[in-house]
């Protein structure tokens, strides 16, 4: 959190303190006081114990602001059950009252927190809109939002790996986890919240209609590398107060292999610490959305609109057929990973069936990922690369190609409309578009009821420079496993189905409609991005 470029005065003190909520449960805290006699403060609560984000607090008091960092109850030193998302809203406001009625205090809170401790924050402010504003950083909003996709597509490596560290009475999965049938089978025991998890709305009601009713200023935090990007631009999106939205090339840690080269040698902290002094002052009223071009430390500002249309074809042109077989799925690989080599059908299965990735329990991390997630996808991206040509099995994808682009910058997400034909009553469409040999983004939607002959899938936003020239690959599939759980095909929801079936798919044409910012157009300086979220 501490911005080296500005250090700040020394913290007064650190006290640890009890807060007690509405049924007497016992909320254990940490309190990191700033120089000053009175600040404005910044209130984080997390399940990952509180122990994580003190060097966090102590960051926050350097910029002149107290910091209480709470565990939510049932975890860390709080007292109580911990069942995922169910009394964060209650516990939030006697949070809220107990940190403004410390001494020193002055009242003016923001709130803040990553992941699932993002949850946390706007849960609060929804029921305090007091507050002077939200900080929201790589958000797992709700159960629905962290189950599915904004899609539909259920979730499932990533949610083993989460649910099986942090549920209640969780313990480690089972190797054999993400092949397990019913999916909302995997965990045995399962930990409480698991079923009804699967059962959970894709959106929780009364958070997004709180969400379009906020007054207070919003900063939203994500990364293109991160699962929850998309929810992240829609929690911005539909905010209704003010509201900034902050994408780089960051996954769920929000870091980069070459820390602060995206901010012009600062950290994500400057730009938190920039926004809060704006909030507390009153200062932020304008709506508007930064992406970052890559790890080049080039900004633009991202519109809502698509500029550029174009199509995709495969190398023999249209119809194209293939088999989505939730038997021998497509497999997920990480983001950015190379695209391997397929053979000269360019979409023909794999020779042979690799074995299930398998998620292995593993120590959590501050923002509630897990080592089980990462074990998965590489896994599954080891099997990718060793797809070539099986005789006599039908192609698994139809892979296309874009015509050359003119250069600029993909700043956004990118819409892709699929014509194609189905016989099954439920069916997911994965779009991979891969740009100069690296997968760029991969979206999942799931299609359920009267069949259409066109399905429009919205990929998670990007951040990408693209060269006079360059040609998109794109990959339509029926599968992304273990990333996500495989579609039976039979109607019946991928989270509670037993019975697996392949379907014949037929792809007939693909759009694009592609975030296209020319060169020069909308760029940001990196080293103005703090400011620039202020105005």
């Amino acid at each position: 959190m501490t911005d080296p470029a500005r250090p700040g005065p020394a913290t007064r003190g650190t006290d640890d303190l009890d807060l007690t909520a509405p049924d007497g449960v016992r909320l254990a805290a940490t309190l990191v006081r700033p120089a000053a006699a009175t600040w404005p403060a910044v209130l984080i609560r997390t399940p990952y114990g509180r122990g994580r984000l003190l060097p966090e607090a102590r960051g926050w008091a350097a910029h002149g602001f107290g910091c209480l960092v709470v565990d939510v109850r049932g975890r860390g030193g709080s007292t109580g059950e911990f069942r995922p998302y169910a009394h964060e809203t209650d516990d939030g406001v006697a949070a809220l009252a107990a940190l403004r009625a410390t001494p020193g205090c002055d009242g003016r809170v923001v709130l803040a927190g990553a992941s699932y401790g993002a949850h946390c924050a706007v849960a609060g402010a929804l029921a305090d809109p007091g507050v002077c504003g939200v900080l929201a950083a790589v958000p797992a909003l709700g159960p629905g939002e962290t189950a599915r996709e904004p899609g539909g597509a259920a979730r499932l490596a990533c949610r083993i790996g989460w649910w099986s560290e942090h549920g209640a009475g969780a313990r480690p999965a089972a190797p054999s986890a993400v092949s397990t049938l019913p999916v909302s089978g995997a965990l045995t025991p399962a930990p409480d919240g698991w079923a009804d998890l699967w059962d959970a709305p894709e959106e929780t009601p009364w958070l997004w209609s709180g969400i379009a009713r906020a007054a207070m200023p919003l900063l939203a935090v994500g990364g293109t590398a991160d699962p929850f990007a998309a929810r992240t631009r829609e929690l911005a999106r539909r905010w209704g107060g003010p509201s900034r939205l902050v994408l780089g090339p960051w996954g769920h840690e929000l870091d980069a292999p070459a820390p602060g080269a995206v901010l012009a040698g600062r950290r994500i902290g400057a730009v938190y610490a920039a926004w809060a002094r704006a909030a507390v002052q009153g200062r932020p009223r304008g709506r508007g959305a930064l992406v970052a071009v890559g790890e080049t430390g080039r900004w633009v500002r991202a519109g809502d609109g698509p500029a550029l249309t174009v199509a995709a074809a495969p190398p023999d042109g249209f119809p194209a057929g293939f088999v989505a077989d939730p038997e021998r799925p497509v497999r997920s690989r990480p983001p950015g990973a190379p695209t391997p080599a397929l053979a000269p059908t360019d979409g023909a299965a794999p020779a042979a069936t690799p074995p299930a990735a398998t998620p292995a329990a593993a120590p959590a991390t501050s923002t509630g990922t897990t080592a089980a997630t990462t074990s998965a996808t590489t896994a599954a991206t080891t099997a990718a690369t060793t797809e070539s040509a099986a005789a006599g099995r039908p192609a698994d994808r139809v892979v296309a190609h874009t015509p050359p682009l003119p250069a600029g910058v993909l700043a956004g997400p990118l819409v892709v409309t699929v014509t194609g034909d189905t016989d099954a009553p439920d069916a997911d469409w994965v779009v991979r578009v891969g740009l100069r040999g690296h997968d760029l983004v991969t979206a999942v939607h799931r299609h359920r009821g009267p069949v259409s002959r066109q399905v429009v899938v919205t990929t998670p936003p990007v951040g990408a420079a693209v060269d006079e020239g360059d040609r998109l690959r794109v990959e339509i599939a029926g599968h992304h496993w273990p990333a996500h759980a495989r579609n039976p095909h039979t109607g019946r929801d991928p989270a509670h189905a037993t019975e697996l079936r392949a379907d014949r798919r037929t792809v007939h044409a693909l759009r694009l409609d592609l975030p296209h910012v020319r060169p020069g157009r909308d760029e940001v300086a990196a080293a103005a991005i703090p400011e620039e979220v202020t105005l």
